[in-house]
């Protein structure tokens, strides 16, 4: 049984096996963007903090981006999906924080959501064909190394935790809310 929080995040299991404990904090995390974004319109969406350029809409396109990034594109080597496959990441590699001021918050929700949940399928499809964590991604990085799914994991949870502290600071400064 998965214990829910305050906030309706689910705590990671206090005893857990590896696989158990580390899909338990990234979900917690991703729980947590979810809380630090419920509610909030275009304008909450869109708002700074001081002089960074950072939103919450944006956080929200760039960790669609990078849940796909890495469960899709590395662990599995598939083909980028809609709207990663069209993006000339050359002419601007941070497109997935600037395009997101022209999303909607329900097509910047949706976008995340979807991601979080092919993801969710990726990593599932991967721990079935055996292997556990210690298998690594069928793509490699160009030094020709391949992270493997404990990395993958690792990294993601350390993706979100730092982004949700930015999360902190912009939904704060939205509405006042705060909250871990």
């Amino acid at each position: 049984m998965t214990d829910i929080d305050e906030q309706g995040r689910p705590e990671p299991p206090v005893a857990g096996d590896e696989v158990a404990t580390l899909l338990g904090y990234l979900e917690f995390h991703r729980a947590t963007l979810a809380w630090k974004c419920a509610g909030l319109d275009a304008a909450g969406l869109a708002a700074t903090v001081g002089a960074s350029t950072m939103t919450l809409g944006g956080l929200l396109k760039h960790l669609a981006y990078v849940e796909d990034h890495w469960f899709s594109r590395f662990l599995h080597d598939r083909d980028p999906v809609p709207p990663w496959d069209t993006v000339d990441w050359k002419a601007d590699p941070d497109w997935d924080w600037h395009s997101a001021a022209k999303d909607s918050p329900e097509a910047l929700r949706t976008l995340w959501e979807e991601a979080v949940d092919r993801s969710r399928r990726s990593v599932d499809e991967a721990l079935a064909e055996g292997g556990g964590v210690d298998q690594l991604a069928r793509s490699a990085w160009r030094d020709g190394r391949s992270p493997s799914l404990r990395w993958i994991l690792t990294h993601m949870i350390e993706e979100y935790a730092r982004h949700n502290g930015h999360a902190d600071l912009l939904r704060e400064a939205v509405d006042g809310a705060t909250g871990e």
